[in-house]
Protein backbone atom coordinates (compact mmCIF):
# COMPACT_ATOMS: atom_id res chain seq x y z
CA UNK A 1 0.00 0.00 0.00
CA UNK A 2 1.36 3.48 -1.11
CA UNK A 3 0.49 5.46 2.37
CA UNK A 4 2.92 8.95 0.38
CA UNK A 5 0.47 10.93 -1.55
CA UNK A 6 3.10 12.80 -3.63
CA UNK A 7 4.42 9.15 -4.22
CA UNK A 8 0.59 7.91 -4.64
CA UNK A 9 -0.30 10.60 -7.65
CA UNK A 10 2.82 9.72 -9.52
CA UNK A 11 1.99 5.76 -9.76
CA UNK A 12 -1.69 6.91 -10.72
CA UNK A 13 -0.56 9.03 -12.91
CA UNK A 14 2.01 6.51 -14.29
CA UNK A 15 -0.91 4.08 -14.89
CA UNK A 16 -3.15 6.56 -16.40
CA UNK A 17 -0.59 7.61 -18.96
CA UNK A 18 -0.80 3.94 -20.69
CA UNK A 19 -3.62 4.16 -23.66
CA UNK A 20 -6.19 2.48 -21.85
CA UNK A 21 -9.43 2.68 -19.44
CA UNK A 22 -8.70 1.75 -16.21
CA UNK A 23 -11.22 0.55 -13.92
CA UNK A 24 -12.25 2.01 -10.62
CA UNK A 25 -11.50 -1.06 -8.82
CA UNK A 26 -8.28 -2.11 -10.71
CA UNK A 27 -6.61 1.17 -9.95
CA UNK A 28 -8.34 0.59 -6.20
CA UNK A 29 -5.87 -2.77 -6.20
CA UNK A 30 -2.82 -1.28 -7.93
CA UNK A 31 -2.67 1.07 -5.54
CA UNK A 32 -3.56 0.03 -2.19
CA UNK A 33 -5.77 2.09 -1.33
CA UNK A 34 -10.03 2.55 -0.88
CA UNK A 35 -12.31 3.65 -4.51
CA UNK A 36 -12.58 6.65 -2.28
CA UNK A 37 -9.04 7.57 -2.24
CA UNK A 38 -8.75 6.87 -6.38
CA UNK A 39 -11.53 9.59 -7.07
CA UNK A 40 -9.58 11.93 -4.59
CA UNK A 41 -6.77 11.41 -6.34
CA UNK A 42 -8.10 11.66 -10.15
CA UNK A 43 -9.63 14.60 -8.95
CA UNK A 44 -5.95 15.56 -7.59
CA UNK A 45 -4.52 15.06 -10.87
CA UNK A 46 -7.70 17.51 -12.47
CA UNK A 47 -6.38 20.05 -10.55
CA UNK A 48 -3.00 19.56 -11.48
CA UNK A 49 -4.02 19.97 -15.45
CA UNK A 50 -3.88 16.42 -16.49
CA UNK A 51 -7.37 15.72 -18.61
CA UNK A 52 -9.22 12.48 -16.67
CA UNK A 53 -11.50 11.15 -18.48
CA UNK A 54 -14.39 8.97 -16.43
CA UNK A 55 -17.20 6.62 -17.80
CA UNK A 56 -20.11 5.64 -15.56
CA UNK A 57 -21.78 1.95 -15.36
CA UNK A 58 -20.52 -1.40 -15.07
CA UNK A 59 -17.51 -1.13 -17.35
CA UNK A 60 -16.86 2.33 -16.66
CA UNK A 61 -13.80 3.77 -15.25
CA UNK A 62 -10.63 6.10 -16.19
CA UNK A 63 -8.39 7.24 -18.67
CA UNK A 64 -5.88 9.74 -19.87
CA UNK A 65 -7.33 12.17 -23.09
CA UNK A 66 -5.75 15.10 -24.94
CA UNK A 67 -6.06 18.22 -23.47
CA UNK A 68 -5.35 22.19 -24.47
CA UNK A 69 -1.73 22.18 -22.85
CA UNK A 70 0.74 19.48 -22.52
CA UNK A 71 1.09 18.77 -18.32
CA UNK A 72 4.35 16.97 -17.50
CA UNK A 73 4.86 13.48 -18.32
CA UNK A 74 5.80 10.67 -15.73
CA UNK A 75 8.14 7.88 -17.58
CA UNK A 76 9.35 4.72 -16.14
CA UNK A 77 12.89 3.53 -16.34
CA UNK A 78 12.95 1.96 -19.45
CA UNK A 79 10.68 4.20 -21.32
CA UNK A 80 13.22 7.33 -19.94
CA UNK A 81 15.99 5.21 -21.89
CA UNK A 82 14.29 4.67 -24.86
CA UNK A 83 13.54 7.98 -25.72
CA UNK A 84 16.74 9.37 -24.52
CA UNK A 85 18.58 6.70 -26.90
CA UNK A 86 16.09 7.85 -29.83
CA UNK A 87 16.87 11.76 -29.50
CA UNK A 88 20.44 10.97 -28.94
CA UNK A 89 20.26 8.50 -32.13
CA UNK A 90 19.13 11.48 -34.15
CA UNK A 91 21.26 14.28 -32.36
CA UNK A 92 24.11 12.73 -33.63
CA UNK A 93 23.85 13.83 -37.20
CA UNK A 94 21.91 16.79 -38.49
CA UNK A 95 19.18 14.92 -39.84
CA UNK A 96 15.74 16.93 -41.69
CA UNK A 97 13.19 17.22 -39.04
CA UNK A 98 15.46 16.79 -35.97
CA UNK A 99 15.78 20.61 -35.42
CA UNK A 100 17.24 22.44 -32.00
CA UNK A 101 13.45 21.59 -30.48
CA UNK A 102 14.72 17.82 -30.17
CA UNK A 103 18.10 19.07 -29.06
CA UNK A 104 16.34 20.59 -25.80
CA UNK A 105 14.37 18.06 -25.34
CA UNK A 106 17.23 15.59 -24.47
CA UNK A 107 19.21 18.36 -22.32
CA UNK A 108 15.83 18.22 -20.11
CA UNK A 109 15.89 14.90 -20.02
CA UNK A 110 19.52 13.96 -19.35
CA UNK A 111 19.62 16.65 -16.74
CA UNK A 112 17.04 14.83 -14.59
CA UNK A 113 17.97 11.26 -15.84
CA UNK A 114 19.68 9.64 -12.55
CA UNK A 115 23.23 7.99 -13.26
CA UNK A 116 21.75 4.78 -13.13
CA UNK A 117 20.17 5.73 -16.08
CA UNK A 118 22.72 8.33 -17.89
CA UNK A 119 25.09 4.89 -17.71
CA UNK A 120 22.03 2.65 -19.47
CA UNK A 121 21.98 4.82 -22.43
CA UNK A 122 25.29 5.63 -23.04
CA UNK A 123 26.04 1.75 -23.03
CA UNK A 124 23.02 1.12 -25.40
CA UNK A 125 24.37 3.98 -27.49
CA UNK A 126 27.85 2.42 -27.72
CA UNK A 127 26.69 -0.82 -28.57
CA UNK A 128 24.42 0.04 -31.74
CA UNK A 129 25.77 1.34 -35.15
CA UNK A 130 22.92 3.43 -37.61
CA UNK A 131 22.62 1.78 -40.48
CA UNK A 132 22.24 5.36 -41.84
CA UNK A 133 23.22 8.60 -41.19
CA UNK A 134 22.87 12.27 -42.61
CA UNK A 135 25.33 13.63 -45.10
CA UNK A 136 26.94 16.14 -42.32
CA UNK A 137 29.80 14.72 -39.96
CA UNK A 138 28.64 12.97 -36.46
CA UNK A 139 28.27 14.73 -33.47
CA UNK A 140 28.28 13.80 -29.63
CA UNK A 141 25.45 14.25 -28.32
CA UNK A 142 26.82 15.68 -25.38
CA UNK A 143 27.90 18.86 -27.12
CA UNK A 144 24.87 19.44 -28.66
CA UNK A 145 22.69 19.10 -24.97
CA UNK A 146 25.64 21.29 -23.10
CA UNK A 147 24.89 23.78 -25.76
CA UNK A 148 21.38 23.82 -26.41
CA UNK A 149 21.69 24.10 -22.45
CA UNK A 150 23.49 27.29 -22.51
CA UNK A 151 21.59 28.85 -25.44
CA UNK A 152 18.58 28.18 -22.93
CA UNK A 153 19.76 29.29 -19.48
CA UNK A 154 21.80 32.77 -21.48
CA UNK A 155 24.73 30.82 -20.26
CA UNK A 156 28.33 31.54 -21.48
CA UNK A 157 30.02 28.80 -23.61
CA UNK A 158 33.61 28.31 -23.50
CA UNK A 159 35.14 25.27 -25.85
CA UNK A 160 37.81 23.96 -28.21
CA UNK A 161 37.36 25.03 -32.04
CA UNK A 162 39.47 24.07 -34.76
CA UNK A 163 38.91 26.20 -37.93
CA UNK A 164 38.98 25.03 -41.68
CA UNK A 165 42.72 25.56 -42.13
CA UNK A 166 43.16 23.22 -38.71
CA UNK A 167 44.26 26.15 -36.75
CA UNK A 168 43.03 25.83 -32.94
CA UNK A 169 41.89 27.82 -30.70
CA UNK A 170 40.12 28.62 -27.28
CA UNK A 171 36.53 30.40 -27.58
CA UNK A 172 34.29 31.80 -25.08
CA UNK A 173 30.79 32.91 -26.47
CA UNK A 174 27.64 34.24 -25.45
CA UNK A 175 25.45 31.29 -27.60
CA UNK A 176 22.50 31.97 -29.48
CA UNK A 177 21.01 29.15 -31.06
CA UNK A 178 21.60 26.12 -32.84
CA UNK A 179 20.68 26.02 -36.36
CA UNK A 180 20.45 22.65 -38.63
CA UNK A 181 21.05 22.73 -42.17
CA UNK A 182 20.01 19.29 -42.97
CA UNK A 183 23.50 18.43 -43.49
CA UNK A 184 25.36 19.74 -40.43
CA UNK A 185 24.76 21.52 -37.19
CA UNK A 186 25.74 25.17 -36.62
CA UNK A 187 25.84 27.47 -33.25
CA UNK A 188 25.11 30.78 -33.74
CA UNK A 189 26.67 32.87 -30.91
CA UNK A 190 28.14 36.41 -30.27
CA UNK A 191 32.37 36.25 -29.15
CA UNK A 192 33.46 37.98 -27.12
CA UNK A 193 37.41 38.09 -27.24
CA UNK A 194 36.16 39.08 -31.54
CA UNK A 195 33.55 41.27 -29.98
CA UNK A 196 31.31 40.33 -32.90
CA UNK A 197 29.24 37.95 -33.83
CA UNK A 198 30.60 34.27 -35.33
CA UNK A 199 28.87 30.73 -36.93
CA UNK A 200 30.47 27.70 -35.73
CA UNK A 201 30.08 23.98 -36.89
CA UNK A 202 29.53 21.96 -34.08
CA UNK A 203 31.34 19.12 -35.56
CA UNK A 204 34.45 21.25 -35.21
CA UNK A 205 33.47 21.80 -31.31
CA UNK A 206 35.22 19.97 -28.76
CA UNK A 207 35.53 20.42 -24.38
CA UNK A 208 32.70 22.21 -24.69
CA UNK A 209 31.71 23.48 -21.06
CA UNK A 210 28.92 25.65 -19.35
CA UNK A 211 30.31 28.44 -17.27
CA UNK A 212 27.56 29.06 -15.44
CA UNK A 213 27.97 33.46 -16.28
CA UNK A 214 24.93 34.45 -17.49
CA UNK A 215 24.26 37.60 -20.14
CA UNK A 216 22.04 39.22 -21.43
CA UNK A 217 20.86 37.88 -24.71
CA UNK A 218 21.92 40.40 -28.00
CA UNK A 219 20.14 41.45 -30.39
CA UNK A 220 21.18 39.75 -34.13
CA UNK A 221 21.97 41.65 -36.59
CA UNK A 222 19.48 39.60 -39.17
CA UNK A 223 16.76 38.45 -36.74
CA UNK A 224 16.53 35.31 -37.33
CA UNK A 225 19.46 32.71 -36.38
CA UNK A 226 18.83 30.72 -40.08
CA UNK A 227 19.17 34.23 -41.98
CA UNK A 228 22.39 35.33 -40.34
CA UNK A 229 24.13 31.33 -40.93
CA UNK A 230 23.13 31.74 -44.65
CA UNK A 231 24.28 35.21 -45.37
CA UNK A 232 27.65 33.77 -43.16
CA UNK A 233 27.81 30.83 -45.72
CA UNK A 234 27.43 32.86 -48.47
CA UNK A 235 30.12 35.52 -47.49
CA UNK A 236 32.80 32.60 -47.42
CA UNK A 237 32.16 30.58 -50.51
CA UNK A 238 31.22 31.34 -54.08
CA UNK A 239 27.57 31.15 -55.23
CA UNK A 240 25.08 30.37 -57.80
CA UNK A 241 21.87 31.14 -58.38
CA UNK A 242 19.59 27.71 -59.77
CA UNK A 243 16.21 28.09 -61.82
CA UNK A 244 14.42 24.73 -61.96
CA UNK A 245 11.10 23.54 -62.95
CA UNK A 246 9.57 20.76 -61.36
CA UNK A 247 6.34 18.60 -62.84
CA UNK A 248 4.48 18.57 -59.65
CA UNK A 249 3.02 21.00 -57.32
CA UNK A 250 4.63 23.31 -54.77
CA UNK A 251 3.94 21.60 -51.73
CA UNK A 252 5.01 18.09 -52.86
CA UNK A 253 8.38 19.33 -53.97
CA UNK A 254 8.53 21.43 -50.82
CA UNK A 255 8.08 18.15 -49.35
CA UNK A 256 10.47 16.57 -50.89
CA UNK A 257 13.40 19.31 -50.58
CA UNK A 258 15.20 20.64 -48.13
CA UNK A 259 14.43 23.77 -46.31
CA UNK A 260 17.10 25.57 -46.85
CA UNK A 261 16.69 25.51 -50.31
CA UNK A 262 13.89 28.28 -50.06
CA UNK A 263 10.37 27.78 -51.39
CA UNK A 264 9.16 26.66 -54.77
CA UNK A 265 6.03 28.74 -56.43
CA UNK A 266 3.76 27.68 -58.49
CA UNK A 267 3.75 28.05 -62.08
CA UNK A 268 0.76 26.62 -63.97
CA UNK A 269 -1.09 23.69 -63.20
CA UNK A 270 0.83 20.28 -62.05
CA UNK A 271 4.48 22.54 -62.20
CA UNK A 272 6.16 24.60 -59.44
CA UNK A 273 9.43 26.88 -59.95
CA UNK A 274 12.63 26.88 -58.07
CA UNK A 275 14.87 29.95 -58.03
CA UNK A 276 17.62 30.12 -55.33
CA UNK A 277 21.08 30.94 -54.16
CA UNK A 278 23.64 28.43 -53.50
CA UNK A 279 26.76 27.17 -52.70
CA UNK A 280 26.96 23.64 -52.68
CA UNK A 281 28.93 22.07 -55.47
CA UNK A 282 26.76 21.64 -58.85
CA UNK A 283 27.34 17.65 -58.61
CA UNK A 284 25.72 17.39 -55.10
CA UNK A 285 22.98 19.37 -56.61
CA UNK A 286 22.13 17.53 -59.65
CA UNK A 287 21.88 14.35 -57.43
CA UNK A 288 19.52 16.10 -55.05
CA UNK A 289 17.11 17.58 -57.46
CA UNK A 290 17.21 14.01 -59.08
CA UNK A 291 15.75 13.14 -55.84
CA UNK A 292 12.80 14.87 -55.56
CA UNK A 293 11.49 11.66 -57.43
CA UNK A 294 9.84 14.14 -60.52
CA UNK A 295 10.90 15.24 -63.92
CA UNK A 296 12.81 18.50 -63.90
CA UNK A 297 14.01 21.21 -65.86
CA UNK A 298 17.01 23.05 -65.49
CA UNK A 299 16.93 26.46 -66.86
CA UNK A 300 20.26 28.02 -64.96
CA UNK A 301 23.34 27.65 -64.42
CA UNK A 302 24.45 26.45 -67.80
CA UNK A 303 27.24 24.54 -65.88
CA UNK A 304 24.34 22.61 -63.80
CA UNK A 305 22.57 21.96 -67.11
CA UNK A 306 25.99 20.08 -68.12
CA UNK A 307 25.79 18.23 -64.97
CA UNK A 308 22.47 16.67 -64.89
CA UNK A 309 22.60 15.54 -68.33
CA UNK A 310 25.95 14.27 -67.83
CA UNK A 311 24.65 12.27 -64.63
CA UNK A 312 21.90 11.53 -66.82
CA UNK A 313 23.91 9.86 -69.13
CA UNK A 314 26.13 7.99 -66.39
CA UNK A 315 23.10 6.75 -65.35
CA UNK A 316 21.43 5.38 -68.05
CA UNK A 317 24.68 3.63 -69.07
CA UNK A 318 25.00 2.13 -66.31
CA UNK A 319 21.67 0.73 -66.63
CA UNK A 320 22.03 -0.39 -70.05
CA UNK A 321 25.33 -1.78 -68.90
Amino acid sequence: MTTDTPARLLQLLSLLQTPREWPGGELSDRLGVSRRTVRRDIDRLRELGYPVQATKGADGGYRLVAGKAMPPLVLDDEEAVAIAVGLRAGAGHALEGVDEASVRALAKLEQVLPSRLRHRVSTLQAATTPLTSGDGASIAPETLTVMASTVAGHERLRFAYRAKDGVDSRRVVEPYRLVSTGQRWYLVAYDLDRTDWRTFRVDRVSEPFATGARFAPRELPTGSAAEYLRQSMYRRQETYGIDVTFEASASDIAARLPKWLGAPEESGEGRCRLRTTVGDPVEWMAVRLAMAGCEFTVREPEELVRCVRDLGGRLSRAADG
